[in-house]
């Protein structure tokens, strides 16, 4: 087992990293403060994992809040039911939220517990590859908008996060690629070393190596800890993290929440930040040319959907939390492991990208 931690003062929390840790007490009930606990998960989930945990909290007073399946449930309609079920049972601020699932269940939950009586100790156990290198750490919760992908939402840090290896191997492949463009993103922000490893190892990857898995899931999660630890509330250098994001968010809230996974728009995001990159000279096409290849073996689209033209696309990238004063600000590349923030390129630049990267 791995263990990292992520430093924020009184606020910090551990990251564990390995197998089989669903059957640890150890990792999960220290964090429990007091004998009431909320598990949330999905309906996909709750058949393979849920019993694990509940034999965990035999000795809690526990329940059990199992959401539909999917992106497209990403909303405060269905965030409520999370409210309704404490509600009915008279949970107080002791109560612990535990959420047990992919990135939506994570936000949801994690939202969840900012909001109820003004915030109550919550607990991350991600159980895709995305929500393990992602979404789990730093303390981003939100629910979609039909006009927003995450533009509801709170900071909220769990207690501790728990990413047991053996849940990616009940993944579906399309699931695990869509998180593998979230370890290709720390690569291409910061972390050029770990662009070659995944080159050197995608295939171990989409076998579910479990030595390659660790690997990629410690040094995803190390680079995000590094970066919410010196900025938690994306202030500056967090939001290099949302390398090809705002492409991505835009094809997610245009094509309607659920057609295309996260870490599938975030692909063709990344792609169209590397294309932009090279038609302001940043980058050379054989950048782009060994982003397009890694993005191909990982098993992930390049482009965008045909069915969005790129002034629809510039009209959604418009609604992202970057834009300042009407101003589209994008995570771009200097190089393939150095990004940077800016708004130093031409709106026609951008659609002549928008408009090539379209399939």
């Amino acid at each position: 087992m791995k263990t990292l931690n992520v430093n924020l003062g009184d606020r910090s929390y551990p990251i564990y990293i390995g197998v089989d840790l669903l059957a640890d007490a150890d990792r999960l009930v220290p964090y429990i403060q007091g004998q009431e606990v909320v598990v949330v998960t999905n309906s996909t989930v709750a058949p393979l994992y849920l019993d694990k945990i509940l034999r965990l909290l035999s000795d809690k007073r526990v329940e059990t809040v199992i959401l539909p399946d999917g992106e497209e449930y990403k909303t405060l309609t269905v965030l409520d039911d999370i409210f309704t079920a404490m509600l009915e049972q008279h949970f107080s601020r002791r109560v612990t939220v535990i959420a047990l699932g992919g990135g939506v269940i994570g936000d949801m939950a994690g939202f969840a517990a900012a909001c109820y009586q003004r915030g109550v100790p919550f607990i991350q156990i991600p159980t895709t590859l995305l929500s393990q290198v992602d979404s789990s750490v730093g303390g981003k919760t939100a629910v979609n908008h039909p006009l927003g992908k995450n533009m509801i939402g709170a900071f909220y840090q769990p207690q501790c996060v728990v990413a047991d290896i053996s849940t990616l191997k009940t993944l579906e492949p399309r699931q695990l690629s869509a998180g593998i463009a979230e370890v290709i993103k720390y690569g291409l922000i910061s972390d050029a070393e770990f662009l070659a490893w995944q080159e050197a190892h995608m295939e171990q990857l989409l076998a579910l190596d479990e030595e390659a898995l660790i690997y990629a899931v410690e040094r995803s999660c190390q680079n995000k800890a590094d970066v919410v630890a010196a900025d938690e509330h994306e202030k500056g250098v967090r939001a290099l993290l949302n390398l090809g994001h705002t492409f991505g968010h835009a094809i997610e809230t245009g094509m309607g929440y659920g057609d295309w996974l996260h870490g599938e728009a975030v692909a063709a995001g990344m792609y169209m930040a590397a294309d932009l990159s090279a038609r302001l000279g940043w980058i050379d096409q054989s950048d782009v040319e060994r982003l397009e290849a890694l993005l191909l073996r990982a098993k992930l689209p390049i482009f965008g959907p045909k069915a969005l033209s790129a002034q629809r696309m510039l009209e959604l990238m418009a609604v992202d939390k970057k834009v300042v004063e009407g101003q589209i600000r994008l995570v771009l590349l200097k190089s393939l492991g150095e990004a940077v923030v800016t708004d130093d390129f031409s709106t026609e630049l951008l659609l002549d990208t928008l408009a090539r990267c379209r399939r």
